[in-house]
């Protein structure tokens, strides 16, 4: 008995179509492992595959709109694990998530206008082909096929390549990263010899302006007080004095001797409450007040007094204050707003400095280096090679085995590494080629095979590379089946089951044999009443899944047909490609 994927990564759980083609209006709840989509010829069913592909930032095309609509559109449902990297993506992009499930959307306008949401947002269109790129992978004769590009060649080979092969290329990458660093250092050192030469110079006067003055930190702030003071001392002096003379009589004293001092009434104001303030707390807490107003005042008057004996009038010390705050001057309008700006700056200037006058030891030490990574990175860069070709022979045998059983016994696939100039991933080119035929020559695969032959190879690949661990969670083949029949057609629905016991498989067919082996069978039905054709999708069990597999095998619904389609079921569950009762009740 065949076991399903895991739904422990991203899991599409349902596609809304509606107005797109023949499709009105349709949902697929989709399986997370096996599911097919079958209908008669005309009915729909590569719509399907084209909204799923709109869904994936696929390009617009407004002839998709059906007739008598204004714009068709495409909603799923996703599934997503925390850490994924297309819920990473999504939350970039600013979309919302209900739990793990996340959703996509896509509107497309008969003009041609084509809009984008993920999660809610509005958001670019490439953004969702950023997110499909992580979720799903479209097989057939019209789609985002991976193989088209030619890194995903090598891509395929190194996911195929497990851990020994992924070491080689950590390896490679460390080494790379730094010889390509190295490398840019070198060549940035280098080319910058005349512009080091003129930095050098202005750096060298500016110093050497700086250290001629040698200013100290916050003299400037000092210096521009001290000019204040002096510049006012004979006022400071006349007001101090008076001061002092009006608190404390005495040689300062700038009034007549008949007005006493504050110092003195206040004392005299003492003298009168003295004597009685015992008989009242209240008036003695104003006389103790008195008290602490005259040590108040006193304690002024000495510090006026100091100041008096201290206030320099120095006319020469003014000029040369006011001399030296010019220098100073000078540097702030050049260096920084502060002295304390000119300090730091000085220092950095100071250390860029010695860096370009170390630039030529510097240079040489960077030449040494890059041809010490040089010689690293070719090391590195054969080993990688010698793993990938050693996985390119394994990955030949693995397809090679699996295309027996699809129809393609004759084709040969042949993994050609070729030496490059060395790139972020290693000094290979790397390409899978097709003979399609015996005898016939390896081409591309793109020009080597059909539609039906390209949709098979990948899955030979995909059921190869998802058994060695491939990271693609969900797979969508459209003419898989092209040009199969009989056996080779069972051979096709055990392969493509084999493949979702690692991911989840979406497939349109039209072969019986291979629908047999589904988990769920989803229907496209047209309806046609004369004026107006619209199709539906829907899912078939029990009796209803027997007559459509029995339409498929052309029986119809006779006796016999139905009986065909009991046996063909048998014959899927014989090979263990799937229990009993699956897809012929809902599953959830």
């Amino acid at each position: 008995m065949r076991v399903a994927a895991p739904s422990l990564g991203p899991v599409l759980l349902q596609i809304r179509i509606s107005g797109l083609g023949v499709i009105d209006d349709a949902v697929l709840r989709l399986h997370p492992g096996f599911t097919v989509l079958t209908g008669e010829t005309g009915a729909g069913k590569t719509m399907v595959v084209q909204g799923l592909g709109l869904l994936l930032g696929a390009r617009a095309d407004p002839a998709l709109v059906r007739s008598g609509r204004s714009s068709l559109s495409v909603e799923g449902i996703v599934r997503v694990p925390q850490g994924h990297p297309a819920r990473v993506r999504a939350d970039d992009a600013g979309g919302q998530l209900d739990g793990d499930e996340l959703v996509l959307a896509r509107t497309v306008t008969s003009e041609g206008r084509s809009r984008a949401h993920i999660g809610g947002r509005s958001a670019p269109v490439g953004v969702l082909a950023e997110i499909g790129e992580h979720l799903v992978a479209v097989h057939g004769q019209a789609d985002q096929w991976r193989l088209r590009r030619p890194d995903e060649h090598r891509e395929v080979l190194d996911a195929f390549g497990g851990a020994p092969l992924a070491g080689a290329r950590a390896a490679y990458a460390t080494v790379y990263a730094a010889w390509l660093a190295a490398v840019a250092e070198h060549d940035a050192l280098r080319g910058a010899d005349r512009d080091r030469a003129r930095e050098l110079d202005t750096l060298t006067v500016a110093l050497e302006h700086i250290e001629r003055l040698d200013p100290q930190p916050g003299e400037d702030e000092a210096l521009r007080a001290e000019d204040a003071r002096l510049a006012h001392a004979e006022g400071l002096r006349e007001a101090a004095g008076a001061a002092h003379g009006l608190l404390a009589d005495d040689e300062y004293a700038a009034g007549p001797a008949e007005h006493p001092a504050a110092l003195e009434l206040l004392n005299r104001a003492r003298g009168h409450l003295g004597p009685v303030a015992r008989h009242d707390p209240r008036l003695a807490t104003l006389d103790q007040r008195l008290a602490e107003a005259g040590y108040l005042i006193a304690d002024i008057g000495a510090d006026l007094a100091a100041y008096l004996v201290d206030l320099e009038v120095d006319p020469a010390r003014l000029a040369w204050v006011q001399q030296r705050r010019a220098d100073l001057a000078g540097l702030t309008r050049r260096y920084g707003d502060t002295i304390d700006d000119v300090l730091a700056w000085s220092g950095e200037a100071a250390a860029r400095l010695a860096l370009l006058q170390s630039a030529d030891e510097q240079l040489a030490q960077l030449q040494a280096r890059v041809a010490e990574l040089s010689d690293a990175l070719t090391e590195a860069a054969v080993t990688l090679t010698e793993a990938r070709r050693a996985a390119a022979a394994r990955f030949e045998v693995a397809v090679g085995a699996e295309l027996i059983h699809l129809a393609m016994g004759s084709a040969r696939i042949q993994v050609v590494v070729t030496a490059r100039a060395p790139g972020p991933h290693g000094a290979d080119d790397v390409e899978i080629v097709l003979a399609a035929n015996s005898g016939a020559p390896a081409r591309s695969v793109g020009r080597a095979a059909s539609g039906g032959e390209l949709s098979r190879l990948m899955l030979a690949i995909e059921v190869v590379s998802a058994a060695a661990g491939s990271t693609v969670p969900a797979f969508v083949f459209d003419e898989v089946d092209a040009g199969v029949g009989g056996k080779a057609g069972l051979d096709v629905g055990a392969r493509l089951a084999e493949l979702a016991t690692h991911a989840q498989v979406v497939v349109v067919t039209h072969l019986a044999q291979v629908a047999a082996f589904a988990d769920r069978h989803l229907v496209v039905r047209k309806a046609d009443d004369g004026s107006v054709t619209a199709s539906t999708v829907g899912e078939v069990t029990g009796d209803e899944r027997l007559q459509e597999l029995a339409r498929m095998m052309g029986g119809g619904t006779s006796a016999a047909g139905l009986e065909h389609a009991r046996v063909l079921l048998g014959e899927a569950t014989r090979r263990g490609a799937r229990s009993p009762s699956a897809g012929d009740t809902a599953i959830t």
